[in-house]
């Protein structure tokens, strides 16, 4: 009768424990390294949006510096490898700022958009206020100031400044004051920026925001459209069509830009994103981003 050796049986589990384990870590492995692929191909497909929108950004500074040509809906487009990106811009001094314009004009602008007259003068009176720098407040605290007896000059308060950080806030801002409606906001939107100054620039200013100045009538505003077409027209030129609407105009450099963007992939998922960017002289950065936000593609066309 043959013994069978006990320590072969010990041998014969061993073994097939140890196959049993570096089976589970082969499918281990092939699991990880198809998930560690799948995120490579994910992230490299990040990289090649950003790039395609850093493109689009840097082609949209370029077109600023050059100042040639007046941004008012300009379309420009970039072919790489990976993609392409279309931009469109248009000049920021070219719509009425809702931070810096007379009360005259935003009361106007307001009435452009339905507000009726008693509701377009109180909410722009309201928004004067609200900047602090009305030249009623500054007339009085100059009067006060002024007084040749010092026990009875007293402080006058002067309300804050409201500071938008986005275009967002100061529409938000507008929608506080009472009477406003959020169609008005909605029609508001395209025509006005916080990136402008007083006046508005008469080369790029929307049709919208031609219209809403006060004064301006439909015949003058079609006869200022169609000059605006002639490629030798100047702004004084312009200006002048508008009649006491010129007080509100002013020709200046292009130096801020709203830019949007949109990412077509040649693989994976294309993107869209709106920014603000300004190209200023004699700054340490060839441009700057003053607002970037990702968009739906479908939300760009």
């Amino acid at each position: 009768m043959t013994r069978t050796d006990p320590r072969r049986g010990a041998v014969l589990v061993a073994v097939l424990w140890s196959i049993s384990l570096l089976a589970a870590l082969a499918m281990a492995a092939s699991v990880t390294f198809r998930s560690f692929t799948g995120v490579m191909g994910v992230d490299r497909h990040r990289v090649e949006r950003d790039a395609l929108i850093t493109a689009g950004l840097e082609m949209a500074a370029g077109e600023i510096l050059n100042g040639a040509t007046a941004l008012r809906d300009l379309e420009l487009t970039v072919n790489l490898t990976t993609g392409s990106v279309r931009a469109r811009l248009n000049d920021e001094g070219g719509r009425i700022d809702i931070t810096k314009a007379p009360a005259e004009v935003l009361a106007a602008l307001l009435r452009s958009v339905g507000a009726p007259p008693a509701t377009a003068e109180s909410a722009a009176r309201a928004l004067v206020e609200q900047r602090g720098t009305s030249n009623e407040q500054r007339g009085t605290s100059n009067e006060q100031r002024g007084t040749s007896n010092p026990a009875r000059r007293t402080p006058v308060p002067v309300p804050a400044p409201v500071v938008a950080t986005t275009h967002e806030q100061a529409l938000a801002a507008i929608g506080q004051i009472a009477g406003m409606r959020a169609q008005w906001l909605a029609a508001l939107a395209p025509l006005t920026t916080i990136y402008g100054s007083e006046t508005v620039n008469p080369l790029t200013a929307p049709r919208g925001v031609i219209a809403a100045l006060p004064g301006v009538d439909g015949g003058r505003l079609d006869a200022f459209l169609a000059e605006r077409r002639n490629p030798s027209t100047d702004a004084t030129r312009l200006g002048q069509m508008l009649g006491p609407a010129q007080a509100y105009l002013a020709a200046k450099p292009q130096r801020i830009a709203g830019v949007d963007l949109i990412a077509a992939m040649k693989e994976g998922p294309g993107a869209a994103a709106r920014a603000v960017i300004a190209v200023l002289p004699q700054d340490s950065e060839p441009y700057r981003v003053l607002i970037f936000s990702p968009m739906p593609a479908a939300g760009l066309r």
